[in-house]
């Protein structure tokens, strides 16, 4: 058996982990907030990533698989402004030449770097390695760290739990992730770095990682889109020498799914955080495609910004999706509140009004059964307002 505790703060609660962010002058408003950070160890880490589904995934991507398989790293670079993707190969050499600068200050095993922004541009080397000098290495700072990857996040997102076992023994783990715009449920668009000091086994590392994945960032969507950058990876140091595997899946599970609803409640301008619900299907994965086509559809989320109960988009966006569905089985609830089904296909003025209600909430859920068999599947998405428009129409300004 373990406990599992919440602590203030993220990385800088994880033994032997090390975390700052400075601003070099790539992101100028807010001026207090960073546009370069790094995270480092001083035991060497093993590392799990996963990546954008995107194909044309950016530099720091490619520059990460050069690696050989099973690698260790002691240090990771972040920056923000700047995606250094479809830069070519000259975007992996620019990433070369700031390690090579970086070996001035610092021993490097293996480092890695994962950046964000605009699209095409390549690295400003001189004002990334300027932040070299102003890096206080053995920092403990997950507060800069956390608030230097942000770009069009309201707020910076981080989390850590600790886990004590009945024998005594315990670990930590603590995280920082960046992501409001972009998220679509194919490795939802952000950067996530979870680090511990849990003595997991790599094998472990990469089971549950894919597994906490999956039902977190997987499972989110702002606006369907999904960028060259998307990463979240995971760092162990073994400093505790403490570890069970069911608790750290439960912790790890509870990390990743916080933060996925961090991104959501964060998605530009979004108002609502809304769990699709579909279960009655005829398989899991017929359900898994008519929950994120429902998450993802602009008609459905542009009715929970107007807190419309139109349930006829619900019931067109399932039916579009291309899987086995049946209007005479289909019940479709806001909540706890039946919006249709084959005898009540009309909303009566008593209904819409409880709906209404409902959808004035910041958080709901819309459950469809289909009526059919056993599968089902839960992903969650948030509602497209103005503010998003207007963000990112303005994106490079």
């Amino acid at each position: 058996m373990f406990n599992l505790y919440s602590l203030k703060g993220g990385l800088d609660n994880v033994q032997g982990f090390f975390c700052d962010g400075v601003n070099v002058g790539m992101k100028t408003t807010p001026k207090n907030d960073g546009d370069v950070a790094f995270i480092r160890s001083e035991i060497p880490c093993d590392v799990s990533a996963r990546f954008t589904s995107n194909r044309f995934q950016a530099a720091p991507i490619k520059h990460y698989q050069q690696y050989p398989d099973g690698f260790q790293t002691n240090f990771i670079l972040m920056n923000a402004k700047n995606a250094n993707a479809m830069t070519g190969a000259k975007g992996v050499e620019d990433i070369e030449a700031i390690f090579k600068e970086l070996e001035k200050y610092q021993p490097l095993q293996n480092p890695i770097m994962s950046s964000t922004g605009v699209i095409g541009y390549r690295l400003n080397q001189k004002k990334i390695t300027s932040a070299f000098d102003k890096f206080d290495f053995n920092a403990k700072s997950s507060d800069k760290t956390a608030r230097s990857i942000m770009t069009t996040d309201s707020f910076k997102k981080e989390l850590c739990f600790k886990i004590e076992m009945d024998d005594g023994t315990e670990f930590t783990i603590g995280a920082i992730c960046k992501g409001a715009g972009m998220i679509n449920p194919a490795m939802a668009t952000m950067l996530c770095f979870i680090v511990t000091d849990a003595k997991i086994p790599k094998k472990d590392m990469e089971e549950l990682l894919s597994e906490a994945t999956e039902g977190s960032f997987n499972r989110i969507s702002v606006d369907g889109d999904t960028s060259t950058n998307d990463t979240i990876m995971l760092l162990a140091n073994g400093a505790s020498q403490g570890y069970n595997k069911e608790a750290f899946r439960e912790a790890l599970n509870k990390i990743t799914f916080e933060l996925a609803m961090m991104i959501l409640k964060d998605g530009e301008g979004s108002n609502k955080l809304v769990a699709f619900e579909v279960k009655g299907a005829r398989s899991d994965e017929e359900a898994r495609k008519a929950s994120i086509a429902l998450s993802n559809s602009l008609l459905v989320k542009t009715a929970l910004f107007g807190e419309d109960p139109n349930w006829g988009r619900i019931a067109s966006t399932i039916g579009a999706s291309g899987i086995e569905c049946d209007d005479t089985t289909l019940t479709i609830q806001y909540d706890n509140l039946l919006i249709y089904s084959n005898e009540q296909r009309e909303l009566d003025q008593e209904r819409e009004e409880k709906a209404y209600k409902i959808m004035k909430n910041s958080s709901f859920r819309v459950t469809c059964d289909l009526g059919l068999a056993e599968g089902s599947y839960t992903s969650y998405g948030c509602d497209l307002s103005y503010e998003y428009v207007k963000i990112n129409a303005e994106y490079r300004t």
